[in-house]
């Protein structure tokens, strides 16, 4: 495990591990060590938990400019492992890996056996239900979820997932943990996409297809919808920033628990993820990026 020399953890009220290296988990990361919050991040990928430093300083960086987190920054202590057995002191757990849900539960088996009774297990999941995971725990009434937007230190509101065995004392905490960590949360009912993602998702793939047929362009999807409703980022770009791969496994997980065809990935945006066009964090996607990882 790596540890910085100055990570002694303060007296917060909260240790917490996030699971998972890549765009949430650095992002989770961040907005949690920007509140005070002493974080272990661990990933299986050596190469991700070594870009993990640089992506997190610039997620705070860019979070203490724009005045959405204080400054100060990874002083309440950034420690980084390959080893799930190194959370075992973690007040609080935060899975944010890939949306597969066979992956989940073999993160949670493994979480299950490192920490104690009462730990809170949160599922950053965009899709799958909490109360699926929930196979996976000893204690399913530890598990709730929390659907952090992204980027999660610039939006403040998060949905709560109550599974069906999530337990009063674990939806308190929660409010607590998001009440230290800034943000406010609305709690939901357990089921495939909740709110957001079972709006936002087909969304995006309806907004893909159109690209697809020829309807119009994609910069002219997002300015459509920027002026005629609104939205502060049209949904190709929104695709984009969430990452092509992650929408697939998305509406895939909506597809099969749905039974719906129209949540069934549309061709264009198949064809971007197998090329690795997978939006900012590959440097292309429905736009340019500049050819650089973001």
């Amino acid at each position: 495990m790596t540890r910085p020399a100055d990570n002694d953890g303060g007296g917060t009220p909260h240790r917490l591990a996030v699971l998972g290296a890549g765009v949430m988990g650095t992002g989770i990361t961040a907005l949690a060590l920007g509140c005070g919050l002493p974080v272990v991040l661990v990933d299986v990928d050596k190469e991700a938990l070594e870009r993990s430093r640089d992506r997190v300083r610039t997620h705070l960086r860019f979070a203490q400019m724009t005045g959405k987190l204080p400054p100060g920054g990874e002083q309440a202590g950034f420690e980084t492992t390959t080893s799930v057995a190194d959370i075992s002191g973690c007040t609080a757990v935060v899975e944010a890996v890939t949306e597969r849900a066979e992956v989940k539960s073999q993160v949670w088996s493994e979480v299950a056996a490192t920490v104690p009774p009462g730990t809170l297990l949160v599922s950053n999941t965009s899709a799958v239900p909490i109360g699926e995971q929930a196979a996976s725990v000893r204690h399913p009434e530890d598990l709730i979820g929390v659907h952090f937007m992204n980027p999660p230190y610039m939006i403040h509101t998060a949905e709560i997932v109550r599974g069906p065995s999530t337990g009063d004392t674990t939806v308190a905490a929660t409010r607590a943990l998001l009440g230290a960590l800034g943000r406010h949360g609305i709690v939901v009912a357990d089921a495939p996409g909740f709110v957001i993602n079972r709006v936002l998702q087909w969304t995006i793939n309806e907004a893909a297809r159109i690209v697809e047929e020829g309807i119009a362009a994609p910069e002219d999807v997002d300015a459509l919808f920027k002026g005629c409703l609104g939205h502060t980022t049209g949904p190709l770009a929104t695709a984009d920033l969430i990452g092509l791969d992650n929408v697939v496994d998305s509406l895939r997980v909506l597809r099969e628990r749905l039974d719906n065809d129209r949540y069934e990935p549309c061709d264009a945006l198949v064809a971007k993820v197998t090329a690795g066009d997978l939006g900012r964090k590959t440097g292309r996607g429905f736009f340019d990026y500049g050819g650089t990882a973001s």
